[in-house]
């Protein structure tokens, strides 16, 4: 053994310095959890190793007793707004509310900041503003609309992890959608460098002949973004796709009838993943107060048989992964009229909670929740360093008291803006602590100085 190597327990060695032994009586790895001590050097995971490993001399011992490590979460659906719109949100506090709730890694979405991130000098923008504000790793996807075609590629050389389009109006007028033809020819482009397309699918025309009304009643405005809107968009969706050998992703999928076509296209070969969000698993159209626009967001929580639907294609791997749509805006814009106020549901600092109090009532464990919200999501990405605690891969963390539980107070909220879809709601699952490449960024809601990295696609 040379001077490098470590003797750490049980005849195992490593051979770098390290430097923090993180040890729990349950942590999540891809072969299960177990007890276990998980050495890190130099910000990457050495090892994993038993949990009475000898820890090395100059090493740091965090003992974190019986609560769950889990792989730091990868959210690569948020609306971050920054530059443009920084009084909605902004990189300061998206990342802080994130690393309060567990994310050590977010990918930003191209629309709602000024300018869009749909050219190079675009991104060079996003990225300045992002780089002193980010308290984790910090990831941009690139937009793609009717007229940067051109675009496309030098954003894929620039290193976003794929495009983000909508099929019917984003909500700002900066960043328009796409029919079905200019679909196809930036489908085209994008399939030509091996890139990922991901779908605000819903169809236009589906919205056009839809009852509109303005008001409070939340039942009406469930009407106006009726199911046929999404399921016509994803199988529109699905045939380019599959015409073109294309690559492609569902986002925030809130239509439960989508999933069988979805899974029937998987078996033959198509390229299409999907996500849905905490939103549509852990609330139901019935319970939505009149005038309650903070539970408003495009498309919109559905009944709750519906959602035992989401559930059931989460079980059984139809839907991919559970992100948030993180997509706040100041409170003056959520309305009492559901047809006019912005639609959009914070929920970074509170998504890992949400998620694993349904979870946990519906008979799913940590592990399903660590695969959802982590390994998944950094698969979509490609991020082969984040998304599972095994030798290789980041030392990003969150650890867990799963048992535990607090009632959502907005006040306690990192976000710039505090409306919240779960205020007063009690759930499962306080995050004790969030670890970035090994340093402790959160700790019961005391959040460290920035830290955070800006990640390109293949990093």
């Amino acid at each position: 053994m040379d001077g490098n190597d470590r003797n750490i327990g049980n005849g195992e060695s490593v051979d770098v310095n390290v430097d923090l032994v993180l040890r729990s009586t349950r942590v999540i790895t891809p072969d299960g959890t177990r007890a276990a001590a998980v050495a890190v050097a130099d910000g990457t995971i050495a090892a994993v190793l038993p949990y009475d490993a000898e820890v090395p001399v100059g090493a740091r011992l965090e003992d974190v007793g019986d609560d769950v490590v889990l792989p730091g979460l990868v959210d690569t659906h948020v609306h971050v707004n920054d530059p443009g719109r920084a009084e909605w949100e902004g990189f300061w506090t998206a990342t802080r509310a994130a690393a309060a709730g567990g994310i050590t890694t977010l990918i930003d979405m191209p629309l709602n900041s000024l300018p869009p991130t749909t050219t190079v000098e675009h991104l060079r923008i996003k990225r300045d503003v992002a780089r002193p504000k980010a308290h984790i790793d910090v990831g941009f996807w690139g937009g793609a609309l009717p007229d940067n075609v051109k675009d496309l590629r030098p954003l894929h050389d620039a290193g976003v992890f794929g495009f983000k389009c909508f099929l019917s109006p984003s909500g700002v007028d900066e960043f328009p959608q796409l029919d079905q033809e200019q679909l196809a020819t930036s489908l085209a482009e994008i399939a030509g460098f091996g890139g990922l397309l991901i779908v605000h699918a819903e169809d236009p025309h589906h919205l056009d002949a839809a009852p509109r009304q303005s008001g409070a009643r939340y039942a009406d405005f469930l009407a106006s973004r009726p199911r046929d809107a999404e399921n016509t968009a994803i199988e529109n969706l699905i045939a380019q796709a599959r015409r073109l050998d294309a690559r492609v992703h569902v986002l925030h999928l809130s239509s439960s009838d989508a999933l069988p076509m979805i899974a029937a296209a998987r078996r033959d070969g198509v390229q299409v993943t999907v996500e849905t969000c905490p939103h549509f698993l852990t609330l139901t159209a019935e319970e939505i107060p009149d005038g309650a626009t903070e539970f408003k967001c495009c498309p919109p929580i559905r009944e709750a048989a519906n959602q035992d639907a989401l559930w059931e294609g989460l079980a059984d791997g139809t839907i991919d992964c559970v992100v948030s749509d993180h997509s706040p805006s100041t409170a003056d814009l959520k309305t009492p009229d559901f047809a006019t106020a912005w639609g959009g549901i914070s929920s970074l600092q509170l998504g890992l909670p949400a998620i694993w109090t349904e979870a946990r009532r519906r008979g799913r464990t940590l592990e399903d929740v660590a695969r959802w919200m982590s390994t998944a999501p950094a698969a979509l990405a490609g991020l082969t360093r984040k998304g599972a605690i095994e030798a290789g891969r980041d030392a990003d963390f969150a650890v867990l008291a799963p048992d535990e539980t607090f009632t959502v107070d907005p006040a306690a909220l990192h976000h710039r803006n505090r409306v919240t879809a779960y205020a007063g709601k009690t759930l499962h699952g306080v995050v004790r602590s969030t670890w970035l490449r090994g340093t402790r960024i959160a700790d019961n809601g005391t959040l460290a100085e920035p830290s955070g990295r800006l990640l390109e696609r293949n990093t």
